[in-house]
């Protein structure tokens, strides 16, 4: 039997269509979002494919790659709190705009690095530019989706993630392949040069196509924007933590176990996303576009998992045990790839189904601090869990590197970050079912 304090697929309300309405919204925001991010994600790491070239260019060991991989996160640390804050006072459309092109310039002066100090500067600096992008975006989306239909939306734009390596790997390996000793550079340095070029325009796209709150925008009719504002303010009043306070957010215990849980699911994320092109290269395959395009497929289904889980989530207004089950998935086939390690076919497969694992669970867990908190709470709560989580991509690549140089091999790496990725599952189980679900009484 349904329920009936559920809302159903579509209603009508002042006269008009839910169901619609944020469709429209969806249509409007998302795919514009998903491209921006599209390509912040790629300057992100199309150091992993750099990597192939640049490391033996510049004589950089494995670990100083690791580090220098990593440094990104602690400079996104540093700022991300600030940046979304920040974010609040100048408005989504300024903010977000100046975040692109401050990146795209960063990504783009990574051609003149010569020494570690230079990588690990521009590094630092990249993540301390990128901070606030991903937590404003999913800030921003309160602004316009109610909780319950957050894990879905979340779901749409955090696809962006695979989507950026499944599209972006054989691109990488494109240009590897036909740009070496064009003009006298290497490269790897058109790999930062050309991947920068969009993101600096879109940031002046950024600043025409959207609006910073539902009563700008012009696309909305008076009765689709009272729809909205409806829905926001009842789904705020069913929030268990409905302050706007900071420094309620700070004492909020629950909000630093989201970081935790976030932090044990990115370590083995970025561990691997950084490392990925070159465990390709170890296992036989030399050929930079077969790299580029072998990288790509556990993307590819990690990305069907994604889609299906958030779906199910919203479905079924449960989001703990959508979040725990695939960090189960992901670790076994995370350990299995390294087990499988001299297997092209086979480590592939694992790291695959260790893809599915722990794409699948992040839009359903990245939709529970905006659905917990509110205001200036929601806007640092958001980027305080990202913050933290996201150290453990400065950990993730330096400990890989760290155990490559001193091992040769990448296995044992592997195993430390499947063994992070399984602690997620009795993490999330802790947060009691009332906050982590969606209300009913809506």
């Amino acid at each position: 039997m349904s329920d009936p304090t559920m809302p159903k697929t579509s209603t009508t309300h002042h006269g008009v269509d839910e169901k619609k309405l944020y469709e429209k919204i969806t249509r409007r925001l998302v795919p514009f979002l998903i491209l921006c991010y599209f390509f912040a994600y790629l300057d992100r790491v199309n150091i992993s494919f750099a990597k192939l070239h640049m490391q033996d260019a510049l004589n950089f060991s494995d670990t100083i790659y690791g580090l220098g991989a990593g440094i990104f996160f602690v400079g996104y640390f540093l700022f991300e709190v600030p940046s979304n804050l920040l974010m609040q006072r100048f408005g989504p459309r300024f903010w977000i705009a100046r975040i692109m092109a401050s990146w795209a310039v960063l990504s783009a002066l990574m051609i003149f690095v010569k020494t570690p100090t230079q990588f690990y500067a521009l590094r630092f600096l990249l993540g301390a530019a990128e901070a606030g992008f991903f937590p404003g975006i999913v800030f921003y989306f309160t602004y316009w989706f109610p909780s319950w239909r957050s894990a879905r939306v979340l779901g749409l734009f955090i696809l962006v993630t695979p989507l950026s390596t499944i599209l972006g790997s054989p691109l990488s390996g494109l240009i590897l392949k036909l740009f070496e000793g064009v003009g006298g550079l290497h490269n790897w340095q058109y790999l930062f040069l050309i991947e920068a070029i969009p993101s600096f325009v879109l940031a002046f796209v950024v600043l025409r196509y959207l609006d910073n709150k539902v009563e700008d925008a012009k696309w909305l009719t008076a009765q689709e924007k009272a729809v909205v504002m409806d829905n926001l303010v009842r789904d705020q009043g069913s929030r268990v933590q409905s302050s706007h306070r900071l420094g309620d957010m700070l004492r909020n215990r629950y909000v630093w176990l989201l970081a935790l849980v976030f932090f044990s699911f990115n370590i083995r994320y970025y561990g691997i996303n950084f490392w990925l092109p070159s465990i390709i290269k170890t296992s036989g395959v030399k050929n930079d576009l077969h790299i580029g395009l072998l990288t790509a497929v556990p993307y590819a289904f990690g990305a069907i998992a994604m889609v299906w889980n958030s779906r199910h989530s919203d479905q079924q207004r449960e989001r703990r045990w959508h979040i725990a089950i695939p960090a189960i998935i992901g670790s076994i086939g995370l350990a299995l790839s390294a087990w499988c390690s001299g297997s092209t076919g086979w480590m592939l497969a694992w790291v695959s189904l260790a893809m599915c694992g722990t794409l699948a669970l992040i839009p359903t867990y990245i939709s529970l601090p905006g659905a917990m908190l509110s205001g200036t709470a929601a806007a640092a709560g958001i980027a305080l869990v990202n913050s933290v989580g996201n150290l453990a991509g400065f950990f993730g690549p330096t400990v890989l590197g760290w155990l490559k140089d001193q091992t040769g091999r990448t296995d044992t790496g592997l195993y430390i970050l499947a063994g992070m990725l399984l602690l997620c599952a009795p993490l999330i189980l802790a947060l009691p079912k009332h906050l982590a679900n969606p209300a009913r009484t809506v």
